[in-house]
């Protein structure tokens, strides 16, 4: 396959997981907003660091799967209760209390960019998300796990989360006062998003059978 379609892969599967309001790009976004721009890409570039390193996990741990095809499956199958539970939980259960504001009391540039890595590590959902989708393009033929296009697809998806960051620092000023940046919104956004992964995991199982 080649490198370039691995890249933008890559780079639009971080995308949609990054699309939904969260803690990492709305803390970017705030950053930006009360510290400066050049801050909030510095809380961006440590995020993404974070997200390369989560990416390539995932990645190994996919190549490993891939070799155990009957455990694939079952992670499938798991994977696909959890996620409908997740929906279930941010659709119907969840409560749109509300959360305090970041504040950023003057901190560095450089202490800005380790608080993007601890708060992307903290974050572990890349993790499977990126297991599942690494399987599920390799299942397609779009995608190999030899060490080049692994690294080309965790760059992808580190550029990938970099540009949806980058989106919601220019336009949080905009939005700010919408109803997008609502808790009760978020959390749909999440269930929306955690709906139609577990729809492909569905698809996916039964086209298995």
């Amino acid at each position: 396959m080649n490198i370039t379609v691995i890249f933008f892969l890559g780079l639009i599967i971080a995308l949609i997981g990054v699309v939904p309001p969260g803690l990492l790009n709305m803390t970017a976004a705030k950053v930006s907003l009360k510290e400066g721009y050049s801050r909030g890409i510095i809380f961006s570039v440590g995020v993404c660091l974070i997200v390369f390193l989560q990416t390539y996990i995932a990645a190994m741990l996919a190549r490993y799967l891939s070799n155990h095809p009957h455990t694939v499956e079952i992670l499938r199958q798991v994977a696909f209760v959890i996620f409908v539970l997740i929906t279930i939980y941010f659709l119907f259960i969840s409560k749109s209390n509300p959360k305090p504001d970041v504040e950023p009391h003057a901190k560095s540039k450089p202490s800005r960019f380790f608080q993007g890595m601890f708060l992307s590590a903290i974050n572990v959902f890349p993790v499977p998300y990126q297991a599942y989708m690494t399987i599920t393009i390799a299942g397609f033929g779009w995608f190999s796990f030899d060490a080049m296009s692994i690294l080309t697809y965790c760059s992808g998806a580190a550029t990938g989360t970099f540009v949806m960051l980058y989106v919601y620092i220019f336009f949080f000023d905009k939005i700010k006062n919408k109803n997008l940046t609502s808790q009760k919104n978020m959390n749909y956004s999440i269930g929306a998003l955690t709906g139609i992964v577990a729809i492909i995991t569905l698809i996916n199982i039964i086209m298995g059978m």
